[in-house]
């Protein structure tokens, strides 16, 4: 698990922007962290990473948005008032050929594919974050060495 600091939320943009660059077809990250951390602000940044040109925003009421103009599909979900116990299909997704966001995933957790990469982003100041990445599968694992390979080459 490697943690990573971003001072705004131009920065956060710019990291998940980085990390969209190594996402494949069926990737799935979960992201957590309080209400207003920024999950969704990170979202809008694997967004343009992906040339999605079409405004990115929170799914809070509808729970499932689709978004198709870029590389590979988002689907950007909010579970934030779901619970385990509810089966709507959310996991019909994961393999449609897209990258699956899913804020607010710890509320799903027997829902959850078997590999996943992991996104806790927490309050460390006014505007600075603290971003924490870990990796549940072997797919993940190889995106979390990607982004650690280009965290500390720079690229």
């Amino acid at each position: 698990m490697k943690q990573w600091i971003v001072h705004s939320r131009e920065e956060t943009m710019n990291f998940a922007e980085k990390m969209a660059e190594h996402l494949t077809a069926n990737d799935v990250l979960t992201l957590s962290g309080e209400l207003g951390t920024g999950k969704t602000v990170f979202t809008k940044g694997l967004a343009r990473g992906l040339g999605i040109k079409e405004m990115v925003s929170s799914p809070t009421f509808t729970i499932v948005k689709e978004y198709r103009s870029g590389r590979l599909p988002l689907f950007h979900m909010d579970v934030y008032r779901i619970s385990d116990d509810e089966d709507i299909g959310l996991e019909d997704y994961y393999d449609q050929g897209g990258v699956t966001v899913i804020e607010w995933a710890e509320n799903i957790p027997s829902w959850l594919p078997g590999d996943y990469l992991s996104v806790a982003i927490a309050r460390t100041g006014q505007t600075e974050r603290s971003l924490m990445l870990s990796a549940h599968g072997a797919r993940s694992e190889t995106l979390y060495r990607e982004i650690m390979h280009d965290a500390c080459t720079g690229h």
